[in-house]
This record gives structure tokens, sequence and C-alpha cells, in this order.
């Protein structure tokens, strides 16, 4: 995984974990679901970076 990418990938999983928390804790669920979208765009962007790495194995 290109280094750059995966600390995209790790930032954006991270900012969403915290705005899900908070939103949760304060009750605000616009800012839960914000961030439940963010962490699953990081997620993804994970999951692409390690299948390109798979397929620059072979």
């Amino acid at each position: 995984m290109a280094a750059d990418e995966k600390a995209q990938a790790t930032g954006e999983q991270a900012k969403g974990k915290v705005k899900k928390v908070v939103g949760g804790a304060v009750g605000n669920e616009s800012l839960r679901a914000e961030g439940r979208g963010e962490e699953s765009k990081g997620d993804l962007r994970a999951a692409k970076e390690k299948v390109k790495d798979a397929f620059k194995g072979k």
C-alpha cells in the first residue's frame, strides 16, 4: 500500500470514528451518520490499496 494512501485511509477511519462517537454522545444523529460514512470511506480506500498491492506482487 502506498504510504500516503495508507495514511489517508487511516486518517479517514480515525476521523470517522471520532465523529461517530461524539455524535452518539451528544445525540447528534447527522454527525454520527457523517462519521459512519467517513469511516466507511476510509475502509474502502484501505481495501482498494490492498487489492492493488495483491496484484502488484503477481
